[in-house]
């Protein structure tokens, strides 16, 4: 024992002899060492930096939600995206009364308008959806109210803001009440969201969209009876899988697609998104 720790003193002391003797070169070796495990620590830092950012913005579309939308169709022999839709307001209202995992279900279409208030404007998206669409997407709304059913029912001319488009056409922050115009027509600013924070894939501000009864944005901005895609939400997160299977089968069903067949639409849960987003 005594052997080994005197073996030991005199390595550690031949060691120190010889930084002493090769100074610029044992600091030069040292400033290398620090600077690669410095590069290494910040690169880590940043990769979690980044994955948390993503993970957080995926969090906050909803943690039940679940997106439908278009899929491929057969044509002439031939399979393909057609970007035409086969899902219609029937099938959301078929979602909401015959799927019991499904709490919360919109029909969603969506265009892209310059908007117009006073001597100001903005070009955003605009999207068109039902009431149940502030309780899918988890998103509240910080000043004035969301739409209501009637509004949708007689396709109002109204609208809620999201927080970007509301900062830029409303400096003042008096938004709730005034007149905005969408390709010229006149929507009255019910609401203004909560800012959501953030953003989607291509760097696309969340907050930079504008939200409207889907029956207003079909009649009176598109002129079109289909809708783009059906929003819905699980009664729990524990039950996304039962409300999947639950709205396969009833849209295989209403639009005669026999089972193990490709379906003309596809569906993705939140939770899928995180997983793939987490490899």
């Amino acid at each position: 024992m005594k052997n080994s720790i005197t073996r030991l003193g005199n390595i550690t002391l031949v060691g120190l002899r010889a930084i002493a003797r090769n100074k610029m070169r044992s600091s030069l070796t040292m400033l290398g060492i620090i600077i690669g495990v410095g590069c290494v620590i910040v690169v880590v830092a940043i990769g979690a930096g980044a994955s948390q950012s993503i993970q957080n913005t995926i969090n906050s579309l909803g943690s039940n939600f679940i997106m439908i939308f278009p899929g491929a169709a057969t044509s002439g022999g031939m399979r393909g995206f057609t970007g035409q839709s086969n899902l219609t307001v029937e099938d959301a209202d078929a979602i909401k009364a015959e799927c019991p995992a499904v709490a919360y279900v919109s029909p969603m279409v969506r265009t892209n308008a310059q908007v117009v208030a006073g001597e100001l404007n903005w070009g955003t998206q605009i999207w068109g959806a039902g009431v149940d669409w502030p309780f899918i997407r988890a998103w509240n709304v910080a000043q004035g109210a969301f739409f209501t059913d009637q509004d949708v029912r007689v396709a109002t001319k109204v609208c809620v803001l999201g927080n970007t488009v509301a900062d830029n056409l409303f400096p003042g922050g008096d938004a709730v009440g005034q007149t905005v115009r969408i390709k010229n027509v006149p929507f009255k600013v019910v609401g203004v969201l909560e800012r959501k924070g953030g953003s989607m894939g291509g760097g696309q501000d969340q907050d930079d969209q504008i939200v409207a009864p889907y029956t207003t944005v079909m009649k009176r901005l598109q002129g079109q009876t289909r809708i783009n895609m059906i929003y819905a939400a699980s009664a729990s997160p524990e039950r996304v899988q039962e409300a999947e299977d639950q709205m396969d089968a009833l849209l295989r069903q209403r639009h005669r697609i026999a089972r193990g067949a490709d379906p003309d639409f596809n569906m993705r849960s939140q939770e899928e998104i995180a997983q793939t987003s987490q490899q």
